[in-house]
């Protein structure tokens, strides 16, 4: 059983395995030395189409990761922190940075413009920078942005207008938003010690209480199982940087969860957690300091990745 995962690293640029993670390469052409690389987005329709960005720019591979070509010129636009492709047209992408902007392109990176987003220039950690964007599955103009430290941004528009929308939350501090496809559809958000969901577009946002239904207070990467939308699957940890970590998942939309058995003790916070609708049941998840564990039953078991990679950002996985 065979397919791809590739790791955005901080420092190392992008590793790729093509074999589930048995062997591993770190792709040095064309990413320049050092790269950061923050955001992975799987293109739609593709099945092994992916991008990568970060401080050094943006890049393409059509093979699952194992090579890859650059988007434009470092430069374009400031430190990518989080890409988004629109799921209808892979030409149409969206890009948040660090100082915090949203930039669109209609050309698949090639050009970008900065769009009209009125985010904070300071906050409690210096500069703040949009940590995700998102667009909507179902309805394409619809994007969203989350700012770390400056709450969630929404476009009904495309991207042409934006508007701030935090009534309810009570922590700024946006690390992720993901959107599960129910009736009506929830939007969901993780802060830093809290995450938040909405079923009106965001108008207003209502806590699941981490506190008290988490092992762990820290909470980052969020995600939807592809196939059932009632089905989450969240990373945690004690901080930023903690000791330790867990992944949890709740099969009722976010109101119980279950902390799932991984083989070791993680060695910090979960930081993300990939899926990919090849297969529902799949699903990567990764430490800050670059342990990579798998579950192929949807959580139920889980085997850690023999190799470790330093400071892991973002991940991916891919069908062979």
């Amino acid at each position: 059983m065979n397919y791809h995962i590739v790791l955005g690293t901080a420092g190392w640029g992008v590793w790729h395995s093509p074999d589930a993670g048995k062997s591993w390469v770190r792709q040095r052409k064309p990413f320049p030395l050092n790269s950061r690389i923050q955001s992975l987005a799987v293109l739609p329709g593709e099945p092994r189409g992916l991008m990568a960005a970060g401080d050094t720019g943006l890049f393409a591979s059509h093979d699952g990761g194992a090579s890859w070509a650059r988007i434009g010129t470092q430069g374009d636009i400031p430190t990518i922190w989080s890409l988004a492709v629109d799921p209808t047209d892979p030409n149409t992408l969206f890009a948040g940075t660090r100082p915090a902007g949203v930039y669109r392109s209609r050309d698949g990176g090639w050009k970008w413009e900065r769009l009209d987003v009125a985010a904070a220039t300071e906050c409690a950690i210096g500069t703040p920078f949009v940590t995700r964007v998102l667009v909507d599955p179902d309805e394409r103009n619809t994007i969203w942005a989350g700012i770390e430290i400056d709450g969630v941004y929404r476009s009904l528009d495309g991207g042409d207008t934006w508007t701030r929308v935090v009534s309810g939350i009570t922590d700024l501090d946006v690390h992720d938003l993901t959107i599960a496809r129910t009736s009506p559809p929830r939007v969901l958000v993780s802060t830093n010690g809290e995450v938040f969901w909405s079923a009106d577009r965001g108008e207003t946002w209502t806590p699941i209480g981490v506190k008290a239904k988490w092992p762990l207070p820290y909470s980052r990467g969020i995600v939807v199982k592809t196939d059932d939308p009632r089905v989450l699957f969240a990373g945690c940890g004690e901080t930023t940087t903690g000791e330790t970590g867990a992944v949890l998942r709740s099969s009722d939309g976010g109101q119980t969860w279950q902390s799932l058995p991984l083989p070791v003790r993680p060695n910090a916070t979960m930081w993300g957690l990939a899926t990919h609708p090849a297969d529902a049941s799949r699903i990567v998840a990764w430490t800050l300091f670059g342990e990579v564990y798998v579950t192929e039953d949807a959580g139920e078991s889980w085997r850690k990745i023999a190799r470790e990679f330093g400071e892991v950002r973002t991940g991916a996985w891919l069908p062979a």
